[in-house]
C-alpha cells in the first residue's frame, strides 16, 4: 500500500519516501478528463531525492536549528540531492531559496524544551536566490553525481552584499529547490512558467537562530558533523577556546560542548 502526502512525496507502507517528481509537485491541468502536464518535457519527468534523509529526519524530530550570523554560516546538514529524469543534452540551472513557514516569531522555553509563539513575524528579509555554482550545466552532468549546496550561507545581516541568504532569527523557514530548463528558443521568456520545477522536503524545515537553543540539537550536530570532531568530548582534557583561553571542565561542560562561533564565558 502506498499514498501521496501533501508535499507530493510518494509514501510506501515501509515509510520509505521515493523521489519527488515534477508532475507531483507542480500544477497540472485537466483536458477532456486526461491529466496533462503544463510543464515542458525537459522538466516534467524530473525527480529529486533528498540525500541524508534519515539524518534530516533525526534533526526534524528535535526541531532543526540553523545558525545565522552577520558574516554568514553554512548549513548542517548540508542540502544535497540526487536528480533523475533530466534531458541529458539540455542545460539546466539549479537554485535554492527559503520561504517562511508561517507568519510567527518564536522564542525557546528552556523549562519545557519547546518553541513558543512570541508574536507576529518581523518584516520579511529581502528575498534572494542562491544559484548552484556549476549552473548552467547539461542534464547528463547533474544526474551523474550528488548535487551539493555546500557553499550556501545563512546570514541575519539585512545589508549583506555577499549574496548570502538573509533570514530573520527566531523564524521558521522551508528550503526550496528549483530546477530551471535553459530554453534556447526565441522568446523563451514567454513560456518561463513551463520551464521550471520546484521541490521542497518538509524534514528540512528549520528555525533560524543566532545560538543553538536546544542542547540536543547541539549534541546531534557534533555527533554527526565530521568537521566537529574536535568538539566531541571523549577525554577529560581541558577545552581550549578559539580566543586562546582554556576552560576547566566541570559538571555540564562535558555534555554540551560549544560549536565554532557560539558565545562562551570569555
Amino acid at each position: 500500500p502506498s499514498g501521496l502526502d501533501s508535499s507530493g512525496l510518494v509514501i510506501l507502507s515501509s515509510g520509505l519516501q521515493l523521489p519527488q517528481s515534477c508532475e507531483l509537485c507542480l500544477p497540472c491541468f485537466t483536458n477532456g478528463g486526461a491529466l496533462v502536464s503544463s510543464k515542458a518535457p525537459q522538466v516534467s519527468g524530473v525527480r529529486v531525492q533528498l540525500e541524508m534523509q534519515a539524518l534530516w529526519q533525526q534533526f526534524d524530530q528535535l526541531g532543526t536549528e540553523m545558525i545565522v550570523t552577520k558574516s554568514g554560516r553554512r548549513m548542517f546538514p548540508t542540502f544535497q540531492v540526487r536528480i533523475f529524469g533530466m534531458d541529458p543534452s539540455a542545460d539546466y540551472v539549479l537554485l535554492m531559496d527559503f520561504i517562511p513557514v508561517d507568519d510567527k516569531r518564536y522564542r525557546y522555553a528552556f523549562h519545557s524544551s519547546s518553541w513558543l509563539v512570541a508574536g507576529r513575524a518581523d518584516v520579511a528579509a529581502p528575498s534572494r536566490m542562491h544559484f548552484h555554482p556549476d549552473s548552467p550545466a547539461p542534464g547528463a552532468q547533474w544526474v551523474k553525481q550528488t548535487v551539493s549546496f555546500d557553499t550556501l550561507k545563512l546570514t541575519n545581516n539585512l545589508l549583506d552584499d555577499n549574496g548570502h541568504m538573509i533570514l530573520n532569527s527566531m523564524h521558521r523557514y522551508q528550503p526550496r529547490f528549483h530546477v530551471v530548463y535553459v530554453d534556447p528558443t526565441p522568446n523563451s521568456h514567454l513560456n518561463a512558467f513551463k520551464n521550471f520545477c520546484t521541490f521542497s522536503f518538509p524534514e528540512t524545515r528549520f528555525m533560524a537562530v543566532t545560538a543553538y537553543q536546544n542542547h540536543r540539537i547541539t549534541q546531534l550536530k557534533i555527533a554527526s558533523n565530521p568537521f566537529a570532531k574536535g568538539f566531541r568530548t571523549t577525554n577529560p582534557q581541558p577545552w581550549r577556546c578559539f580566543c586562546g583561553k582554556v576552560e576547566k571542565r566541570g559538571p555540564g561542560r562535558d555534555s554540551i560542548p560549544r560549536l565554532p562561533g557560539e558565545s562562551h564565558a570569555c
